[in-house]
């Protein structure tokens, strides 16, 4: 299964414009399930996604084993094929570690890597950019910096940035940084790949030049996701800014709140249990999900002949069948 030549990887945005940041499916005794996993992969690039990236935050990376990430990514691989960038998370506070995990997702078929700041131990700028240089020393695939201060409690500045961009295999960032001209003056001084991480900042990272985003609202509405960057990149801005505030309550409601966005995104999906210390949604909190992403369904029903990508159906049935 590989994109259409109009969402290709290209120099410009290496892994798409449109991605992903997946769930990661378990079963009801809590255990990986890559039948789920491969079902909703492809219903996702089906569906409007150019990437996927796995063994994120979305993904609930910190309660996964090693082992069940390299699973993870060859279980993917295999069910989309060739031809869809997969891009793994491979971010730990041990440089060594990461390093290992690194190769082994570039062994399991990963096209890049997504490297977050060493968290807890909040290392100085020198040895921030000293961990990606090691990272990208260490392997042979593309890395993406994956800046979230918020997470972390180091921020990836600008400066450190400017640094790093001429390094031949860190070519991107995933930036969670709220800061929009802090990204506008890396993009304009480097050849790096901005993908936004925060869906409520897709559209206006993009229109600073950025590649593209990274999306946990794609899991369960990657057609109004990505009907936005279809609507910027042929010249009709206003419907670019429709289809993204069309998408505002939806984001506000999964993104925003007290839950994150793996909770959110798992209790509309259907896509099993998350693990502990997160929680599942109550029935409360589903039930105003799944009012919020109807809304949206709703909204978005193009009619004949309309431009504007409907919201998928929610993925239950991926999870949960055969």
């Amino acid at each position: 299964m590989a994109p259409s030549p109009s969402t290709a990887a290209s120099p410009a945005s290496p892994f798409g414009r449109v991605l992903c940041a997946m769930v990661t499916p378990f079963g009801p005794d809590g255990a990986l399930d890559p039948g789920a996993a491969a079902r909703l992969a492809v219903r996702l690039v089906e569906e409007g996604c150019d990437g996927l990236v796995l063994n994120g935050t979305t993904g609930e990376s910190p309660t996964t084993t090693d082992a069940e990430k390299t699973a993870l990514v060859r279980t993917v691989r295999a069910a989309v094929g060739d031809g869809v960038p997969l891009v793994a998370g491979v971010g730990s506070a041990d440089t060594r570690h990461t390093v290992e995990l690194a190769r082994a997702a570039e062994s399991a078929g990963a096209d890049g890597l997504l490297v977050v700041t060493p968290y807890y131990s909040r290392p100085p700028r020198a040895a921030v950019a000293a961990h990606f240089r090691a990272v990208a020393d260490g392997c042979g695939a593309p890395l993406l910096i994956y800046d979230i201060p918020g997470r972390t409690g180091t921020r990836v500045t600008p400066e450190t940035l400017l640094e790093l961009a001429d390094h031949p295999r860190i070519v991107g960032v995933k930036d969670c940084s709220y800061d929009l001209p802090g990204a506008s003056d890396v993009m304009a001084a480097t050849d790096l790949a901005y993908y936004s991480g925060c869906d409520e900042l897709h559209l206006p990272l993009y229109a600073l030049g950025a590649a593209g985003c990274i999306s946990t609202v794609a899991n369960v509405a990657p057609g109004a996701v990505r009907a936005v960057r279809d609507a910027f990149d042929r010249g009709d801005g206003g419907e670019a800014l429709r289809a993204h505030r069309r998408l505002g309550p939806l984001t506000r409601m999964m993104m925003r709140g007290e839950l994150p966005g793996s909770v959110t995104a798992k209790a509309l999906l259907g896509a099993g249990p998350v693990r502990a210390p997160l929680q599942s949604a109550s029935r409360a909190e589903e039930a105003a999900l799944r009012a919020a992403l109807d809304a949206l369904a709703a909204e978005t029903d193009p009619g004949p002949g309309s431009a504007v990508a409907p919201a998928p159906r929610p993925y239950a049935d991926a999870a949960a069948t055969a």
